[in-house]
């Protein structure tokens, strides 16, 4: 017996297509005013604050679609319900450029801190936002602030979507069921695909007075390292990277090119299969891996 199949999650990895090593998403978290607004109310009374985060839309979300037009790449946005309503223009820009519009809350609360009630509330709120301003409702979801509850992923399902882009416990995409055990025949399931925080601007550049202050903000150079250094691994183990933007920061026009010339880079690369997260979704349940549970941490 080999020592991979000593391991209790061991298992061969999701086959891309092309014959790519792996996958690939540039994805873009749209978060707009929401965002400082949700974390610290009070940054309402802020004009600087407030405008900070409206460079996003305003501004950064135009010159990224340029970038991937450019480069030829799709990608997936997730866009906060308040934030369509309070920039329509920018999602309608985005629905226009033939990418991926996904769920990233109502308010961008985060939903661990919400009861169930309040956590459907700002789930279906959130996706009729974006069903007026695009005619689709949303298929793929990310929590606001990465920090996903244990019942959204029921409330996920219940509503028939096909992903979401939360959790952080593999490099592969897999088939989630909401209960602890693996999900009975015809049960619905969601596809996990997982992410993590090295690989997000926003531990590199944020810094927002009262909301986050991270330490020194980073050169595109340092950030684009580390990211380029994850993809390396993926390419070595065949997973699927996921690299998450934010308008307001990386759509500054220094890290905006040095973000340009890195996705033009790994848009070269033979090895790599990049789609928008949706795409990948599909692909993950082509392979019908068996789904996995969520048993409950109880402390």
């Amino acid at each position: 017996m080999s020592a991979a199949a000593d391991r209790p999650h061991a298992r061969a990895p999701l086959e891309w297509p092309g014959g790519a090593r792996c996958a690939a998403s540039f994805s873009f978290d749209v978060d707009g005013e929401s965002a400082a607004l949700a974390a610290a109310p009070g940054t309402a009374r802020s004009l600087s604050v407030m405008t900070h985060q409206a460079y996003g839309p305003r501004v950064g979300v135009g010159r990224l679609l340029d970038i991937l037009d450019r480069v030829g790449v799709r990608s997936t946005f997730f866009v906060p319900g308040f934030t369509a309503e309070l920039h329509p223009g920018a999602v309608r820009d985005i629905a226009a450029a033939g990418h991926e519009i996904a769920h990233h809350g109502y308010h961008h609360v985060r939903p661990a801190g919400l009861d169930p009630e309040q956590q459907a509330e700002q789930l279906d709120r959130g996706s009729d936002a974006l069903e007026r301003l695009t005619g689709d409702r949303p298929l793929g979801y990310r929590a606001p602030m990465w920090d996903l509850s244990w019942e959204m992923p029921a409330l996920l399902a219940e509503r028939g979507f096909l992903y979401d882009s939360s959790l952080m416990d593999d490099d592969f995409p897999y088939v989630l069921s909401p209960g602890e055990q693996g999900a009975a025949e015809g049960a619905r399931t969601l596809v996990e695909i997982p992410i993590q925080w090295a690989l997000d601007d926003w531990e590199q550049y944020c810094f927002l007075p009262d909301v986050t202050e991270l330490g020194p903000i980073q050169t595109p150079a340092h950030a684009v390292e580390l990211w380029r250094s994850e993809l390396d691994g993926m390419r070595e183990h065949g997973g699927c990277w996921v690299l998450t933007n934010h308008p307001f920061l990386s759509g500054r026009p220094g890290r905006a090119a040095v973000l340009e010339r890195f996705m033009a880079d790994v848009a070269a690369m033979s090895d790599v299969w990049i789609a928008p997260l949706g795409e990948i979704a599909r692909r993950t349940v082509e392979q019908a891996p068996a789904p996995r549970g969520l048993p409950r941490i109880e402390p």
